[in-house]
């Protein structure tokens, strides 16, 4: 089943073009990288599938809706900065998303903050940039979404965080879900891919899976794009 479609879509931004006549099509049950270097549109895209921003033309559909509160309902959104309030504690975090989430899995989210060691009781204020992130990413994780959008998840954290944020990602998601990650790090993130997109000034270079472009490059993900992104 389709998740993400994207058909002639684009996104101006004044006279810039952020997007330019994207072409998409992302299946259910895959892990997908979204991969380019900074200012390439990975973030404008992810925004338009989270109904935070809306196109300058063309269509995305999320399960063969347009962006909507209906769609909203589908959609799991990780950004790429902290946006979680500093003076709430996380059992107050757990309860707004139980408030706001029907699909929130609080046995999830609670199973995870234990394997940690994360305090319930503890405000954000009071905790690490790194444990933070965590908590974000655990809440992000513990919805049952269609689609879940994660924007440079690993971005700023020591190898350590990184490897947990991976592993949670891979045993948290759905198989009928499809979790969709922009990063720039992306021999960290390889091992875990089912497919690559490359974006390059908004558009699409390439789409396919992670063994296409190893098989035919002869090259990892990560050796292709500094080859194509080379300067």
């Amino acid at each position: 089943m389709e998740t993400l479609v994207c058909r002639g879509l684009c996104k101006d931004y004044g006279n810039v073009k952020a997007l330019n006549n994207v072409d998409l099509t992302l299946e259910e049950g895959r892990i997908i990288g979204l991969l380019g270097p900074n200012g390439s549109g990975k973030t404008t895209l992810i925004k338009l599938a989270s109904r935070l921003l809306v196109p300058t033309a063309g269509e995305i559909t999320i399960c063969g809706e347009r962006p909507s509160p209906v769609t909203k309902a589908m959609v799991s959104y990780l950004p790429d900065r902290n946006y979680l309030p500093d003076w709430m504690r996380v059992d107050e975090l757990i309860n707004m998303y139980e408030d706001f989430y029907s699909d929130f899995d609080t046995g999830t989210a609670n199973a995870m903050l234990l394997s940690l060691g994360i305090d319930r009781e503890m405000p954000l204020k009071k905790m690490s940039k790194g444990t933070k992130e965590k908590v974000q990413l655990i809440m992000t994780m513990s919805r049952h979404a269609k689609l879940y959008l994660l924007d440079e998840p690993i971005a700023g954290v020591d190898p350590a965080a990184r490897d947990f944020i991976l592993r949670t990602i891979l045993s948290n998601y759905d198989e009928n879900a499809t979790v969709l990650i922009s990063t720039h790090l992306i021999a960290d993130v390889e091992s875990v891919l089912d497919e690559a997109i490359f974006l390059k000034e908004g558009e699409v270079v390439l789409h396919k899976s992670v063994d296409e472009i190893r098989e035919e490059t002869g090259r990892s993900v990560d050796e292709h794009f500094r080859e194509v992104f080379r300067c």
